[in-house]
């Protein structure tokens, strides 16, 4: 079980490192789009609002994967 645990772990550090790339992958393009009038018009503020909302799911995502870890490192004594 100790041995378990402690694979656990380890694996629980690479994908907490893993998932913080995964939360900021789409923020570089979505500050260019909101921070400059690089593309303005209905179908920019369609593409602005769709990419917001899938960075938001992308970090929703990855912190169930880290939690859903955690709960199987915690349930080990």
């Amino acid at each position: 079980m100790a041995h378990r645990k402690a694979e656990l772990l380890q694996a629980l550090t690479k994908v907490r490192a893993h998932a913080a790339r995964l939360e900021a992958a789409l923020d570089p393009a979505h500050a260019t789009v909101i921070g400059k009038a690089v593309w303005v018009g209905p179908a920019a503020r369609e593409f602005v609002g769709e990419l917001a909302g899938r960075r938001s799911r992308l970090r929703v995502l990855t912190q169930r994967i880290v939690e859903e870890l955690e709960a199987q490192v915690q349930a080990i004594p």
